[in-house]
């Protein structure tokens, strides 16, 4: 809550606190071009990237579904997209980290802990390892990277 305001969309809410309290505009930048671009990134992780991390591991996770085929091709084909992101740029959407950064980093390293290989797309895996010793905060997003992951194991465990 800032102000009065409460969000609760993550994507949103780095967005808000760039645009009222960033001191330059290198995560999110006032150039209509560049911000479109991380616009569409930050899109291109709520509504593809996560959603179907979301759409395959969700229901094996907390309902105990059988693992999916299809929804693995989903997310491979996502995993793709990004990683043909990555052709032209050093980060997600330019060659400076922005809050697409931020939000993608969320969804590939969560993926990553609960077992999907990233090794497969070689400029996701190349961004990611540079991420987690250069992305500003990625320590924080780890640790809640490791928190999910030891839930979706005690949730998956036969008891």
């Amino acid at each position: 809550v800032d102000n009065g305001l409460a969000l609760n969309e993550s994507r949103a809410i780095i967005m808000y606190l760039a645009e009222k309290y960033g001191k330059c505009d290198t995560f999110y930048p006032k150039d209509l071009k560049k911000r479109a671009l991380v616009n569409q990134r930050l899109y291109f992780d709520a509504g593809t990237l996560f959603q179907r991390f979301a759409d395959l591991y969700y229901p094996m996770f907390f309902g105990g579904a059988p693992f999916d085929e299809e929804k693995k091709k989903k997310l491979d084909e996502a995993f793709g997209f990004l990683d043909n992101f990555l052709d032209t740029n050093k980060c997600v959407a330019g060659d400076t980290y922005t809050l697409a950064d931020i939000a993608v980093v969320v969804t590939v390293s969560t993926a990553e802990v609960v077992g999907y290989d990233v090794s497969k797309y070689p400029k996701v895996a190349a961004w990611l390892a540079k991420a987690k010793t250069s992305l500003p905060g990625y320590e924080v997003n780890q640790k809640g990277a490791e928190a999910f992951k030891g839930m979706v194991d005690f949730l998956t465990k036969k008891h």
